[in-house]
């Protein structure tokens, strides 16, 4: 990986690409861009058929200019350093700050893959990439650009191997707040690739995490338990103690859902179609009284349905507090009749 650092001051981890992938890349853009420079020549030989020698040159050399040279410049201007054949093999050209390159650091190395590629079969490219550090050829030297990998294999990660079963639960008790987190990336590498370490140097890697683990923690290991056994069995326990961590969090968020949903339904909304501020009024049900049968030669004679009674609105008081009317009580409400 290539420490490449940007304007402000971040320095960002790529890998720059090798000879092999980079050769390869200008291997499947030469072969598509003679082929666009034959095809184009061969309709120019049938148009310019009329023409004298010179007009031929001519217009032999701006083709060359143009397809061989201009378009390759065109191509990774427009993509940002992403040619066909760069993007097939996963590379791309950047600044030497991890930027993407503009149209003067395309042409740098589009003039200078001329010389050094076209003109001497990619001898001289070949060279300075071999002796270059990060893989460069002169126009990335000379534009100051960098071509990199987009494309990287993914990690494959390796679960932590488990404690022995006469190890699990024995560090209930043991005070892991002080252990960083730098020594807890340790132990883990070592337990994923401890089968692929030689058994010494193992077994003194695994000592001295162990040391640096009861220094942190303050409780030295049970007596006849090896190394590589004490720190399994110490990052089991870490691992179940953030999982229960996690599950008590998950309640605690759901039960505080439940009770906001349950509050907001039982009595925290509105009653559909109640007034606010007003009283609730009971309005009692609307009987239909079914239709009389009069006998046989008359028409049925169907009863009036007769609406409830309103409810009378509250009266206000009398000023003073007394009663007005024959009926009133002191309260100043008329009884129900």
């Amino acid at each position: 990986m290539s420490g490449v650092v940007t304007g402000d001051a971040v320095v960002l981890g790529l890998q720059p690409a090798r000879l092999p992938s980079r050769a390869l890349a200008v291997l499947v853009d030469l072969v598509v861009v003679w082929a666009a420079y034959l095809l184009v020549m061969l309709g120019l030989a049938v148009a310019t058929a009329s023409l004298d020698e010179a007009a031929v040159a001519a217009v032999s050399v701006a083709a060359f200019l143009l397809i061989l040279v201009g378009a390759p410049i065109a191509v990774e201007t427009l993509s940002h350093g992403r040619s066909l054949g760069k993007m097939v093999c996963g590379l791309r050209v950047v600044r030497d700050d991890g930027g993407p390159i503009r149209f003067r650091h395309a042409l740098v190395r589009g003039a200078m893959g001329v010389v050094e590629i076209l003109m001497t079969f990619g001898v001289v490219a070949c060279v300075a990439s071999l002796v270059s550090e990060r893989g460069r050829r002169l126009g990335d030297v000379f534009a100051g650009t960098l071509v990199v990998r987009e494309r990287l294999p993914a990690a494959r990660v390796l679960p932590v191997p488990p404690p022995p079963p006469w190890l699990v639960g024995r560090f209930a008790g043991l005070d892991l707040s002080a252990v960083p987190e730098a020594l807890w990336l340790e132990v883990r590498q070592y337990l994923t690739r401890a089968r692929e370490l030689d058994p010494a140097v193992g077994r003194r890697l695994a000592e001295r995490l162990a040391d640096e683990l009861v220094a942190r923690t303050g409780t030295p290991p049970p007596a006849g338990v090896p190394a590589s056994a004490y720190l399994a069995g110490v990052v089991a326990e870490r691992q179940a103690r953030d999982t229960r961590r996690a599950f008590t969090e998950a309640g605690a968020g759901a039960d505080v859902g439940n009770r906001t949903g349950a509050g907001t339904g039982a009595g925290g909304g509105f009653e559909a179609g109640r007034v606010f501020g007003a009283p609730a009024v009971a309005v009692p049900p609307v009987v239909a009284v079914p239709p009389v049968v009069p006998p046989s030669g008359a028409s049925p004679v169907t009863p009036p349905v007769t609406p409830p009674p309103a409810a009378s609105p509250p009266s206000a008081p009398p000023a003073g507090g007394s009663s007005s009317g024959g009926g009133s009580s002191a309260t100043g409400f008329v009884p129900p009749a």
